[in-house]
């Protein structure tokens, strides 16, 4: 039975109510609705928190939410979703606690010494908290197993492959009947982080083939639909024989859509947390100390075996030092709880639970901000 999210978050929050009743005033309390908690030690602050930014981690800052405000009574975090480049803006002008963005901050764009300044002369750090998996929706009557490379979906959207019998994409899949059908291809119409890392994906994996780059995506000339946000998208791709699209996986989830494997070069792989933890596995990072920027360029271009690279990640950017005192507890304690998110309740947001070694280096980071 397919569980949709309008419902699990209906009974996230009935188990969020249950257990705050129960856990009083004990400030450290475990929280039942995330077994992962209940040995996992914070500090809890005394602050609300406020926090702005990408709208790709919306869905996974809920789960946090809920399991904060449950290790640590009385506390909450407010998350408004409003777009990678206002939550960088928002947090460098000091009006949040800390900003959510798809891409970390961009030294050349003076992003990085706006927030120095706004953390009292002290740097401002990029942690990848939070990592969504993009996933190649597609339509096809008959077609429930449909195996893709890069090449091929750069091939697509720059309209030098139209039909779905394409010898490429038999090629592919030698034991399929594709059908002699147009391909439709959907693509986010506004500028979108979740189109820069497919642009970015593509660039990689094609050896610089695809030439698009940046948050409005560019197909080839009158190539495919436009459609306003993720839901449109893949709303589009359902409704839509013969269609394909780049979502985040959350949406093709809950509508029930086909989702293609990958083939990086070591055979088809399967969109789900252990592929795409394999990918995060094999991050490198270029920040330098706790300054966790990832180098995207190891992520897009892993050719390993059991690696779905196609991967989004978001920053939480937080200061370094400079905070007062309780905000520095309560910013430590939430992204503490975050960085230990029930892996189960992740996924069905449509997210992967950090490998535990990536989340070594994340937790490295967060004990050492400081007020």
């Amino acid at each position: 039975m397919k569980i949709t999210r309008h419902a699990a978050a209906f009974g996230l929050l009935a188990v969020s109510t249950l257990v705050l009743s129960a856990c009083g005033s004990d400030r450290n309390a475990p929280a039942s609705a995330n077994p992962q908690l209940e040995n996992v030690q914070v500090e809890c602050g005394t602050k609300p928190l406020s926090a702005e930014g990408s709208s790709a981690q919306k869905n996974a800052m809920d789960v946090f939410a809920r399991d904060y405000s449950i290790k640590c009574p009385g506390q909450q975090v407010n998350y408004t979703k409003s777009g990678s480049g206002k939550g960088v803006s928002s947090f460098n002008a000091g009006l949040v606690d800390f900003g959510g963005s798809d891409s970390p901050l961009d030294a050349e764009g003076g992003e990085v010494d706006k927030a120095a300044e706004r953390c009292q002369g002290n740097p401002a750090w990029n942690i990848p908290m939070v990592f969504g998996p993009v996933a190649m929706a597609y339509n096809i009557p008959g077609v429930d197993n449909l195996n893709l490379n890069a090449d091929t979906i750069a091939k697509i959207y720059q309209g030098q492959i139209t039909n779905w019998n394409d010898p490429a994409i038999q090629a592919l899949n030698p034991d399929a009947q594709l059908p002699d059908m147009n391909i439709v291809p959907f693509f986010r119409s506004e500028e979108s982080g979740t189109s820069d890392n497919f642009q970015k994906y593509l660039s990689t994996a094609t050896n610089g083939a695809w030439k698009g780059e940046g948050k409005q995506f560019q197909p080839g000339p009158g190539v495919g639909q436009g459609k306003q946000g993720t839901d449109q998208v893949s709303q589009a791709v359902k409704a839509t024989e013969g269609s394909i699209t780049y979502a985040e996986w959350s949406y093709p989830k809950n509508l029930g859509l086909d989702i293609a494997k990958l083939d990086s070069g070591a055979g088809p792989v399967e969109l789900n947390s252990e592929t795409v933890g394999n990918a995060i596995e094999g991050a490198k990072i270029e920040g330098q100390g706790n300054d966790l920027r990832v180098d995207l360029d190891s992520v897009y271009g892993n050719k390993s075996p059991g690696v779905y690279p196609l991967v989004l990640n978001t920053y939480e950017i937080v200061c370094s030092k400079g905070y007062d005192p309780e905000t520095a507890k309560s910013v430590k304690a939430f992204l503490t709880v975050a960085a230990n998110a029930n892996p189960q309740q992740l996924e069905e947001a449509g997210y992967v639970p950090l490998p535990e070694e990536f989340k070594k280096k994340v937790m490295n980071s967060v004990n050492a901000i400081s007020s």
